[in-house]
């Protein structure tokens, strides 16, 4: 195996990267300036040292506590519990949102083996306890495994006197009905609001 057929192999073990695209990016990096190159190999290398999880809310930071936690602009009184690092940055840039964050690390999905010991329930469950919180946002995905991963935080959160809330879904702003899947339909159907005056 040549080092083009190697470098385009590891390329396609990136998400979203397929054989064909990872040829493309394997032929551009030949092409590109070899101090670009050695900038994105050194990155590459060193991300995992210059990039990891908060200790207090599992989001990625590149000091700790994250400057999230740490803002006292911030609504203490609201909790967004997510399920990767990735929907934080999502959130945040969407302006929509003032309050604190926890990254569970996914979601419960029992036939691929990730049981509640596999996500960060436990320091969940230790800032709720320590924490000002009187609204707890569940902002899991709207998939199989994010509505159990959803209730199984309400199951948690029981009785804790918390405002339990959960993300609208429905259908997309400027969508059409007829290009709607059944599910999303029944979603938004059973999410409406009132229309009035």
């Amino acid at each position: 195996m040549t080092s083009l057929e190697i470098l385009a192999k590891q390329l396609s073990k990136l998400p979203g990267i397929g054989p064909k695209s990872a040829s493309r990016l394997a032929f551009h990096l030949i092409k590109s300036d070899r101090e670009y190159n050695r900038q994105l190999s050194n990155l590459i290398a060193e991300i995992q040292d210059l990039v990891f999880p908060c200790s207090i809310c599992g989001s990625y930071t590149e000091t700790d506590p994250c400057p999230i936690c740490t803002d006292a602009s911030k609504d203490r009184s609201l909790l967004c519990v997510v399920e990767e690092p990735q929907d934080v940055i999502t959130i945040v840039s969407s302006g929509s949102y003032n309050g604190l964050f926890h990254v569970l690390g996914g979601a419960l999905s029992p036939l691929e083996g990730i049981g509640p010991d596999k996500l960060d329930f436990t320091n969940l469950m230790k800032r709720i306890d320590e924490g000002t919180f009187s609204e707890v946002i569940i902002a899991t995905n709207p998939t199989e495994e994010g509505d159990t991963t959803a209730m199984y935080v309400r199951h948690l959160l029981k009785g804790k006197g918390l405002a339990l809330t959960r993300l609208a879904s429905g259908l997309p702003i400027g969508g059409d009905l007829e290009y709607a899947d059944r599910l999303t339909l029944a979603r938004s159907m059973r999410g409406r609001v009132e229309f009035g005056e």
